[in-house]
């Protein structure tokens, strides 16, 4: 639900899909849940069942400041606590007490840069010094090996646990303090293959599925580049085999850019949610419920099959990588391919349906009317887009088919109509001149599109440029 990089956040709490959906229904709707396919390599940081705190201390001993900790991720950049400093501290404690749910083998993940040793209910299950991998220091320090343990725990005996930290370093340069180690768990599990028998058999039984999907930090993050687009894991087959044991099956993608969808087809609703944050579950909960409605719009285009895509090659040669695509990147590319995607650029829908009635135009604006013809209020974001005319400069440089001049949401009860306005900016009608080193206006007839998006074009209209 949360970046990874420079998007990572550190919330004080997180409201899970699961959570937040238990919390909005009312009493007497069951919920079951089931991992199916867990698409994470590393083992998810220490959280549920856990208390813990973070205790900073002097080389003597001394505590310097103790924070709460909602998971087992303890991670300062920029900054540490109040009262600790680069030169007084040597080790840091994450400590507190498990209550396991579940009786079994516990999964334990230690990680950081320096001497590690964790103590669970009295006994060391990890001693040892973990040098950094690779020749990157702030990969080094962001993304730790970790080295796994395994615990036999009882449901319901707590335990208490101290993971003890002596950093190797304790920053990124003379300028930026910085610290990272972790905690992490899973409770015992499943083999792959029975965790997705086991979400079918759940989705059988119910009224609705709902499966949540999602790209991680190990595969999307500003720092490498991925190589495909698909889900990872066993994701994709998750959701097959559900949409065919449930045919009300809704899939939440939680994904920060575009990734392949197979089986968009063969169930009835798709939701994209991004990365929502710490309020992820209320916010999911209130979606899918129908108290608000899902009104964003797609800044990119998804394709159907990463081979699709306009442009693929990515990966500099000799130290150089050449836009040789010039303006059609993105949508614009999309015009000129023979591939349809799977979602255009502006694509999005809600819960409720619009007409668009009338367009008119003058050299500056334009003006939309449309209507809500479902049975519940809605919001439409009104697109529109500017494509040439044989009117226009013929011996203008190549130009995109069509191109986003402006947008405006717009919101009305069922029946209602609503009007907008957008501006038609004075640089949607230039190009960049590369002789003259400026914009230049391109003068001519130009099409003025009033469009749901990209590929769903309502209503069209003529204006002049000057």
């Amino acid at each position: 639900m949360l970046g990874g990089g420079s998007a990572t956040v550190f919330p004080e709490q997180i409201v899970s899909p699961l959570a937040g959906l238990r919390a909005a229904l009312p009493d007497g709707v069951e919920v079951t849940f089931a991992t199916g396919a867990d698409p994470r390599t590393r083992v998810p940081y220490a959280r549920d069942g856990f208390a813990l705190r973070a205790r900073y201390l002097a080389a003597d001993g001394q505590l310097l400041a103790e924070t709460a900790q909602f998971d087992g991720q303890v991670q300062a950049v920029g900054s540490f606590p109040h009262g600790v400093t680069r030169q007084n501290l040597h080790a840091v404690e994450l400590t507190g007490s498990y209550t396991p749910q579940r009786t079994g083998a516990h999964t334990l993940a230690v990680s950081g840069t320096g001497h590690l040793r964790l103590t669970v209910d009295g006994a060391v299950l990890f001693d040892d010094h973990c040098a950094p991998v690779g020749s990157d220091p702030f990969e080094g320090l962001m993304q730790p090996a970790e080295h796994r343990v395994t615990a036999g725990l009882t449901a319901g005996r707590a335990v208490p646990l101290t993971l003890r930290f002596v950093p190797g370093a304790l920053g990124l340069g003379e300028g930026m303090e910085a610290l990272n180690f972790a905690l992490g768990h899973r409770e015992p599990q499943l083999d792959a293959d029975a965790e997705i028998e086991e979400a079918v058999r759940a989705a059988t039984g119910a009224d609705v599925a709902i499966v949540v999907v999602a790209t991680t930090e190990e595969v999307e993050s500003e720092g490498f580049d991925r190589t495909d687009l698909t889900l990872p894991g066993r994701q994709d087959e998750l959701v097959t085999r559900v949409a065919a044991a449930n045919p009300r099956t809704v899939v939440v993608v939680n994904a920060g850019s575009p990734v392949e969808l197979p089986w968009r087809e063969q169930v009835p609703a798709v939701l994209l949610s991004w990365f929502p944050g710490q309020e992820a579950g209320a916010a999911l909960a209130d979606v899918l419920l129908g108290s608000h409605e899902p009104g964003g719009r797609l800044p990119t285009t998804w394709p159907a099959r990463f081979a699709d895509a306009p442009v693929t090659t990515v990966t500099p040669a000799d130290g150089r990588l050449p836009y040789e695509e010039g303006l059609f990147i993105g949508y614009r590319a999309w015009q000129r391919s023979a591939a349809a995607p799977a979602y255009a650029f502006g694509h999005g829908l809600g819960y409720t349906d619009w007409a668009y009635e009338s367009l008119d135009t003058t050299p500056d604006s334009v003006r939309v009317r449309l209507r809500n013809t479902g049975r519940r209020p809605g919001r439409e974001v009104v697109q529109i887009y500017l494509a040439p005319t044989a009117g226009a400069d013929p011996g203008a440089p190549e130009r995109p088919a069509r191109w986003l001049a402006g947008f405006a949401a717009v919101e009305a009860g069922p029946g209602e109509s609503a009007e907008t306005e957008i501006p038609l900016p004075g640089r949607a009608f230039e190009i960049w001149s590369e002789p003259d080193g400026r914009w230049r206006r391109i003068p001519g007839v130009y099409t003025v599109e009033a469009a749901h998006s990209s590929d769903d074009i309502r209503l069209t209209a003529q204006v002049t440029s000057g």
